[in-house]
């Protein structure tokens, strides 16, 4: 180690630079960067606590996914948890779609919006093996529906049947076994059930637009997303 208290100056030569073990240096670096992009969801991005908007509105949710629109039928996704010391970030920015009527107060079955408010993430499914995490998933295929007929006694639920068996309307309902369903998370509107006031909204894998009403992401983040969750998470979404 060098003596702070001598007068000597220290002088590099080019030959005492060796411009390989830079350029390694620099390429590390840039990895490390990277590694703490938006798509990690794994661990907070700062131990900084912050004060989200929806703080006053999770009750005792230890984690929340927020949509929050930034164009018509355009989103951005900030992931927080809480800890002993507060709400802390674990991803931010992530872009998403939503309603192609975009994000309003109250929405209607048939209404191509996705709705303001507070729900839980209670479960998840898709045609892909279950990446793991924390929720009940269901990997469905051809016979899974989800019941979207408001004159049906299980308006707004999973139903696993043949399509010429099936005891609702399966032209007003959805088949599961789609691409946007590789994965996806039940985002619990109308969990009520209330004939007509909307059903089959999911948070899923993009389909590189505007939704139906649900919140879509890329799937490599959402799969991140699912292996995080647990019991109890709350999608907080605002316009």
């Amino acid at each position: 180690m060098l003596d702070a208290r001598r007068s000597d100056h220290l002088t590099l030569t080019p030959s005492a630079i060796d411009h390989d073990v830079v350029r390694r240096l620099v390429l590390l670096l840039c990895a490390a960067l990277c590694a703490m992009g938006v798509t990690s969801v794994t661990a907070p991005l700062a131990a900084a606590v912050v004060d989200p908007w929806f703080a006053e509105a999770v009750g005792n949710a230890t984690q929340v996914v927020s949509v929050v629109g930034v164009g018509h039928s355009i989103a951005k996704i900030d992931v927080y948890q809480r800890t002993t010391a507060g709400w802390e970030p674990v991803a931010a920015g992530i872009p998403a779609y939503v309603g192609s009527a975009g994000i309003t107060r109250q929405t209607k079955e048939g209404e191509p919006s996705t709705p303001m408010g507070f729900y839980p993430l209670d479960s998840a499914f898709g045609t892909a093996p279950n990446p793991g995490g924390g929720l009940p998933y269901v990997q469905v295929g051809s016979d899974h529906w989800w019941d979207s007929d408001s004159n049906s006694p299980t308006y707004n639920t999973m139903q696993i049947c043949k399509k010429a068996q099936c005891q609702f309307d399966t032209a007003a309902s959805e088949n599961l076994n789609i691409p946007q369903y590789r994965h996806a998370v039940v985002i619990g509107v109308n969990k009520s059930r209330t004939p007509g006031d909307g059903s089959a909204y999911f948070f899923h894998t993009s389909g590189g637009g505007p939704t139906a009403g649900c919140v879509a992401i890329d799937d490599a983040t959402l799969v991140k997303i699912i292996g995080w969750l647990r019991p109890g998470a709350v999608m907080a979404i605002a316009k």
